[in-house]
């Protein structure tokens, strides 16, 4: 039982192709709960039944993890032991009727205009990283997209000429609008810029770092966080927040939202609908503050 551990492990990376994310997610999963059975249910993975999966959730309840943070790991091992009883290791699977914790939603922390505004004047057109950081920060916040979208652009998918950008993202291709500042930043940086920081003539890639290669998604969190704290701006900033932003700001001005479906590149528009209740949690704060009787 102990070599299904590792053996799941490549199952997922060679089989079902997931993420380096998922499989280290499921993996972390997986192992905390074999240090939990070997220490405090004096047994192995193996032995495991449903009244030990009951008596983990419990544990993790009283540790205070979030109701996500259950619900992911009884889905990692309900995956995990559905894969060992396929191998013929276990006859049944002890996660196969566990109720799962419903998650608590929380709402997509987003910025202001003037926030966003600070974050975008940050980088200074002065040297070639102030161009491209300039160059990335404007795009995103001009398409919404996600950062792995990004980083996976290639020159060949931005066209200045017709002003909107190529994207692949979860298995769908979407074009979509850029404004004219975004325009011009991206320009800037493909005309003059570009050409001096890849390493190689044929680098496809439209954002490189200093080393001339494509940009990671880990030097971007590192380049926005800097501008933050640049921008001396107190709200948690991630690579997702412009996405957010691009959205509840689009749905405030007036954009439907199959129309802002089709630029975040959602399959299902249950996923756009969350940003309705952005909007409306901010009118309500509005609302609060500046009405004389509220």
């Amino acid at each position: 039982m102990h070599n299904l551990v590792p053996a799941y492990e490549t199952f997922l990376l060679n089989i079902k192709h997931a993420s380096a994310n998922t499989v280290s997610s499921y993996m972390r999963d997986i192992r905390q709960f074999a240090v939990y059975i070997t220490n405090r249910e004096k047994s192995s993975l193996q032995d495991c039944d449903r009244d030990c999966i009951v008596r983990y959730v419990q544990y993790l309840t009283d540790d205070r993890k979030s109701p996500a943070t259950i619900s992911r790991s009884v889905a990692s091992l309900k995956s995990f032991f559905t894969f060992c009883v396929n191998e013929g290791a276990m006859k049944a699977n002890p996660v196969h009727d566990i109720p799962q914790q419903k998650a608590e939603k929380k709402l997509p922390q987003i910025l202001t205009g003037r926030e966003v505004e600070l974050l975008l004047e940050q980088p200074k057109c002065t040297d070639m990283k102030g161009y491209r950081d300039k160059a990335m920060l404007e795009l995103l916040y001009a398409t919404g997209m996600r950062v792995s979208e990004m980083i996976s652009l290639d020159v060949a998918d931005v066209s200045i000429a017709g002003s909107f950008v190529k994207c692949e993202g979860h298995g769908r291709f979407r074009i979509i609008p850029l404004y004219p500042a975004a325009i011009k930043a991206i320009s800037a940086y493909l005309t003059d810029i570009r050409p001096k920081m890849i390493a190689v003539p044929k680098e496809q890639a439209l954002f490189v770092n200093l080393g001339g290669e494509r940009m990671s998604r880990q030097g971007f969190w590192k380049i926005i966080k800097h501008y933050q704290e640049m921008a001396q701006i107190s709200k948690e900033i991630t690579p997702h927040t412009l996405r957010h932003s691009f959205a509840a700001h689009l749905l405030e001005n007036g954009a439907d939202l199959h129309s802002l479906q089709e630029m975040l590149g959602h399959s299902d528009i249950s996923s756009t609908q969350i940003y309705t209740q952005v909007v409306k949690q901010n009118l309500k704060a509005v609302y609060n503050k500046y009405h004389p009787r509220a």
